[in-house]
């Protein structure tokens, strides 16, 4: 099955190679067919393993030379990730149905080129294969970002983005090495099964982190996030907070958590500090920006530093709190930086002073952003809640004042995220001074677009994101029940 999955991921982008640049609309068609091709195959995949078993399952194996395999399998935690990037692509591809306006077919090239990169990421059972994935993601998030950016500091950020990244990644393949002179072989499970030194456990651990912190991005290594947010289409921005962040956070459950356990409880209170500044600062500065995309980044920071800090709680509660944070990230921020691309495909602008008053104008996306500020901020009945609560939860019996200063956190992203959405949503109707109530209204409405309501396109866009939202909120159950064997596996 999974054989299936890494030939129809490699051959979507392959096809569309082939079909002529003046077909644009035949181009989007195939593209957006294939990545729902992908995204059902992603569920069979999903439907097809065994919850209870706790161990890599439908896993292919291809030998190479000394000790180097191509190995993919799939468990209970790396399916959610899978269905994650499956269905985030679908929705890339009706967000830049339109917007995009030059080599098209270039973009969609890009875009199903990532998935194959990331779908084989969470695929990966072979440490160096799981590199190359890895590092292969950053080529068309860097063309995307540099090529269709929004602004001509777009060269800055994707330089930016590439090196950071880069720097981290030369560190991850540096330990690689030892770890293949070490064991003989790079494949997972031989390596899970070998004993380090508690000396080389801790420099192993430093060069994984060093290369996951900056993914995700932890602070200090959060400068990055910002700005390849602020000039990466919405598309771009879409798959930046929902997947490639939580490409980090997978690295800390498959590798740092599961390796190197000596190493883990050593650095333990050194992570949990660096969070907590982090998760501080992060709402500190998401309350002083004034770009809207600038304040979701900002803000998939402080979720991200939250998410990690709930992984070295030592508890049930605290890992799968924070997995379930990772998900539920993925689908929050990728429909606000979508809600943030909407405006900014009518209104051309993401400085929140020429903002206010929308919901005299679209009504209809004020209510659907709401819910999203709401899950932001971890409004009970939503997605965001069911993994912040979690992880509070398990910090009061490990250390009560931890948990007091992650409370506040939740306090400063109810500051952040009802500021934004009064801001724009409510108050005066800005640089709108020239429409009247007369028929001129409708004139403006068929040239400019500015006072049109979300389109059929858009609604659907928002709806994969609003449904998973409430159903998570509901019965976060769907997660935990399928995710508990490997959990427990991992923290005995």
């Amino acid at each position: 099955m999974l054989l299936g999955l890494f030939a129809v991921s490699f051959f979507s982008f392959i096809l569309v190679l082939f079909i002529p640049k003046k077909n644009i609309v035949l181009i989007k068609q195939i593209s957006l067919i294939l990545s729902f091709i992908i995204f059902i195959y992603c569920i069979g995949i999903f439907l097809y393993l065994d919850h209870l078993y706790v161990g890599f399952q439908c896993k292919e194996t291809f030998f190479f030379f000394n000790g180097l395999t191509f190995s993919i399998g799939v468990d209970c935690i790396s399916i959610f990730f899978l269905l994650l990037t499956a269905i985030l692509f679908p929705i890339c591809f009706l967000v830049n149905w339109e917007s995009v306006k030059y080599r098209s077919k270039d973009f969609c090239v890009m875009l199903l080129l990532l998935e194959f990169f990331l779908l084989n990421v969470f695929l990966s059972l072979d440490l160096f294969f799981f590199y190359i994935f890895f590092e292969g993601v950053l080529i068309p998030m860097f063309f995307m970002i540099g090529i269709w950016g929004s602004r001509q500091r777009k060269i800055h950020a994707v330089y930016q983005f590439f090196l950071y990244t880069f720097f981290g990644s030369i560190l991850m393949l540096f330990s690689i090495f030892i770890i293949y002179l070490h064991v003989g072989s790079t494949h997972l499970e031989l390596v899970k099964e070998t004993f380090f030194s508690e000396k080389r456990q801790l420099f192993l651990w430093l060069c994984f982190f060093i290369a996951f912190a900056i993914k995700v991005p932890m602070i200090p290594f959060h400068i990055w996030l910002p700005e390849a947010h602020v000039e990466a289409p919405t598309s771009g921005s879409i798959l930046l907070a929902g997947i490639l962040l939580k490409l980090g956070t997978y690295g800390f459950i498959r590798f740092l958590i599961t390796l190197f356990p000596y190493a883990n409880t050593f650095f333990t209170p050194l992570v949990i500090v660096i969070c907590l500044f982090g998760v501080i600062y992060g709402s500190f500065g998401t309350i002083r920006q004034v770009d809207l995309k600038k304040i979701i980044a900002y803000s998939s920071v402080v979720h991200m530093n939250f998410a990690i800090i709930g992984l070295f709680s030592k508890n049930l509660e605290g890992v799968q709190g924070s997995f379930f944070l990772m998900i539920s990230h993925g689908i929050i921020s990728g429909a606000l930086f979508l809600c943030i691309g909407i405006l900014y495909d009518r209104y051309h602008t993401r400085i929140l002073y020429y903002y206010g008053g929308l919901v005299n104008v679209m009504p209809i996306f004020s209510i659907i952003f709401l819910v999203f500020i709401l899950s932001n901020m971890g409004f009970p009945g939503t997605s965001g809640f069911v993994g912040e609560i979690l992880v509070l939860i398990s910090f009061f019996s490990f250390n009560y004042k931890i948990s007091i200063l992650l409370a506040t956190s939740m306090v400063f992203s109810a500051v952040y995220s009802l500021w934004l959405y009064n801001r724009v949503i409510f108050g005066e109707v800005k640089n709108f001074f020239f429409i009247s109530k007369s028929t001129s209204l409708g004139f403006f409405k068929k040239w400019f677009g500015c006072f049109s309501d979300i389109t059929r396109r858009e609604f659907f866009s928002l709806l994969p994101f609003f449904i998973l939202n409430i159903i998570l909120g509901i019965y976060p159950n769907a997660i935990f029940n399928t995710s508990y064997f490997c959990f427990v596996d991992i923290l005995i």
